[in-house]
């Protein structure tokens, strides 16, 4: 009998000028970046999110708190292979991902097979497995606006 599981994870972030751009653990060519305790990488916070909900491990602050002073400045690859740790410490490997990145610009078409492979080697996965989808706002609200960014991560995992 298979045991398979279902996570969900979202992550949000300001955006402001002379930071850097980090999404899924890449870093993206840009005037601006996102404002956070960590490198503020939205997509691999997304993709924690969803891995540990998916075991019922809490969220990504509860494992890296963001008024600890270890976790400033940190590079988020770091975070996901310590997440990705735990999954497989449970007994749990990765089927699927499915994620979606909102930033109004720069556009990250032109990163996402980079960031496939990034994501794809601390998963321990084929790339095939590991979908980043990007998408704006349509000049909508805070993220229209390029005052912020946001991803979804939906993912499947199964016992080893």
């Amino acid at each position: 009998m298979t045991n398979i599981r279902i996570g969900f994870g979202i992550d949000v972030h300001r955006l402001a000028d002379g930071l850097t751009l980090m999404v899924g653990g890449k870093e993206i060519p840009s005037t601006f970046g996102a404002v956070g305790h960590s490198d503020a990488d939205v997509l691999l916070h997304a993709i924690c999110d969803a891995l540990l909900g998916a075991l019922n491990l809490r969220d990504i602050g509860f494992h890296f708190s963001d008024t600890d002073p270890k976790y400033k400045g940190i590079d988020s690859k770091i975070l996901l292979k310590n997440v990705y740790s735990l999954i497989k410490e449970k007994g749990y490997k990765l089927v699927n991902l499915d994620s979606t990145v909102i930033l109004e610009k720069p556009k990250l078409n032109p990163h996402i097979l980079e960031i496939q492979a990034i994501i794809a080697e601390i998963l321990e996965s084929e790339t095939d497995v590991i979908s980043i989808k990007a998408t704006t706002h349509e000049k909508v609200d805070s993220f229209g606006e390029s005052l912020a960014i946001k991803a979804y991560c939906v993912c499947l995992l199964d016992n080893i």
